[in-house]
């Protein structure tokens, strides 16, 4: 099976499930797990921030984040296609009780965008409070922010008085793609996420990185959500592993990337600029003489390919480290097969 759904179908490497087996733990609630405590002081320092929070998911992460920022009734600013806006369930209305104001092109935006979004508090509208940013954007294709647009777009929120929140799900794979380090990446910025479960290969898990103010707060939060967990040093200990091992190994899976998309922008039938691919995520459209997307997802998975189908005529392929140079070859000779045959 070449599994190219998502980053987040990796599979635990050896030593990943060692360090998992001989992690040594403590009751969290309490603060007491070791490892946790090791992976929080270790996200704090690689993010330049103070401290920070281990939670379950991404999801929960961002919406933490988002609850110390902003109150009920407050709007965010965000990019078109963000996780926060589009794949998070409604928990920014459900749990935190805001509004989001979709701002740009692509998720990307520019600090015009942002001066021209922002409304200063009055009775007739939701109070414009925090904006946030996606890096790299998931929905835009992977792509990486250019750091002087980001610190302008920064600056203007900071002008106008809002907060800030980074998405760094894949910060990991901004600082390999950028040769710029996750801890320039985050200055900006009140709260960052990163996820673990993602490129870094870990099984499960996030962190959450603000000030000490913030941490404390998310502490909260975390319990009202239901995020509190308890031995959990065995998960951290496979963060731990992730961020001490596989983070330069993301270059391999972004040169996968291009080569894949290199191939399948050759397959008659199929939409794709392969210039566009910066890290390790591919979408790709389909022309409208061919299977739709869903067809096409359906005939590639009987032949031990899986992709994700969004919309009738757009895919998407990730890789990982759990995808060879191999794989990619072998991917785009089968979906160069069922689109031609």
């Amino acid at each position: 099976m070449i599994d190219l759904r998502s980053d987040t179908v990796t599979q635990p490497t050896q030593n990943m499930r060692q360090a998992m087996a001989v992690a040594e733990v403590g009751d969290d609630v309490y603060g007491e797990d070791p490892t946790v405590r090791r992976l929080e002081e270790l996200a704090a320092q690689l993010t330049g921030k103070e401290a920070a929070l281990f939670v379950p998911s991404g999801t929960m992460a961002n919406q933490i984040a988002l609850g110390t920022l902003a109150q009920a009734g407050d709007e965010v600013i965000i990019g078109t296609g963000s996780h926060c806006y589009l794949y998070e369930g409604g928990a920014g209305a459900a749990l935190n009780g805001l509004q989001f104001q979709v701002i740009g092109s692509n998720g990307k935006f520019t600090a015009d965008d942002v001066r021209a979004a922002y409304r200063p508090d009055n009775h007739h509208q939701s109070p414009t409070t925090v904006v946030a940013f996606e890096n790299t954007h998931n929905r835009g294709g992977g792509w990486v922010w250019d750091l002087n647009e980001l610190q302008d777009a920064t600056t203007a929120a900071r002008e106008c008085g809002m907060r800030l929140h980074l998405d760094g799900a894949r910060i990991f794979n901004a600082q390999v793609a950028s040769n710029i380090p996750v801890k320039t990446w985050a200055e900006p910025f009140d709260t960052v996420t990163f996820c673990l479960s993602k490129g870094l290969g870990a099984p499960a898990g996030s962190v959450i990185c603000g000030d000490q103010g913030r941490i404390h707060r998310a502490h909260r939060l975390r319990k009202m959500f239901g995020g509190a967990m308890r031995q959990i040093g065995i998960l951290a200990a496979a963060g731990l592993y992730a961020l001490e091992h596989h983070v330069e190994r993301l270059a391999e899976d972004h040169a996968n990337a291009k080569l894949l998309a290199q191939m399948l922008a050759d397959i008659p039938g199929i939409i794709l600029e392969p210039a566009t691919v910066e890290t390790n995520i591919i979408w790709f459209n389909l022309t409208a003489d061919v299977l739709d997307a869903t067809a096409l997802a359906k005939a590639a998975q009987e032949r031990g390919v899986f992709l994700s189908a969004s919309g009738k005529r757009s895919l998407r392929a990730v890789t990982h480290l759990n995808i060879t140079q191999d794989d990619c070859l072998a991917a785009a000779r089968i979906l160069g097969e069922i689109l031609i045959s």
